[in-house]
């Protein structure tokens, strides 16, 4: 039926009836059924193109904010990250308390600053993370995964959106999604949030260096 008729019939009737109607009309709207969405793809073409570009850029960085959680235990803090080959230059500063940390890695070798105790070193950013912290952080697979490429050596499954651009990634037992994007070529994300487990990294930048 078509809408003028429909609105020239209910026009005819008695108010509380033309209620009634209405109401019929809008349950049988909110009852029709919702398009699917359309499935997530993978387009391996798009993706490697895409890492091959971000690989012939090797320095970089972002700023932005950060917020960790390892089961119900979390925190928050502005980060800024520098990145030189595989060598990466880590600040964290949690603006409520005023502590700062600052993760390095030179030739293998790995410094984290800013704890009780001083300064710890080692060969494995992670571990030494988890040491010294408690926090679970990739932070070798997290320099490819915040520019939205798949880290080296291990195997990955992804999708991407309609543009080409990385939705999910599953990878090395986390689980990263890429909610938003900086324009570009390529296009570098906005939001990164990865999780295994009850170990969560979510990623907020600001900007990139360079765009």
């Amino acid at each position: 039926m078509k809408l003028s008729c429909v609105w020239s019939t209910l026009r005819r009737i008695g108010p509380l009836a033309r209620l009634s109607a209405l109401l019929a009309l809008a349950l049988i709207a909110a009852c029709a059924p919702v398009p699917p969405r359309p499935a997530p793809v993978a387009d391996d073409a798009a993706q490697s193109a895409r890492e091959a570009t971000l690989a012939a850029r090797p320095e970089w960085g972002f700023r932005g904010r950060v917020a960790i959680s390892q089961g119900e235990q979390g925190g928050n803090a502005n980060i800024r990250w520098r990145q030189q080959g595989a060598d990466f230059d880590i600040e964290l500063n949690a603006p409520i308390t005023r502590q700062g940390w600052r993760l390095a890695s030179r030739d293998g070798e790995v410094t984290l600053a800013g704890l009780e105790g001083g300064e710890r070193r080692g060969t494995d950013a992670e571990a030494l993370l988890l040491e010294a912290t408690g926090w679970r952080i990739p932070v070798a697979a997290m320099a490819a995964w915040a520019r939205g490429a798949r880290g080296q050596g291990r195997g990955a499954v992804f999708s991407t959106d309609p543009e080409g651009r990385p939705a999910t990634l599953v990878q090395d037992g986390w689980s990263i999604e890429y909610r938003g994007w900086f324009p570009g070529d390529p296009p570098l994300p906005r939001r990164v949030f990865a999780r295994q487990g009850e170990a969560g990294v979510r990623l907020v930048v600001e900007a990139w260096d360079p765009p």
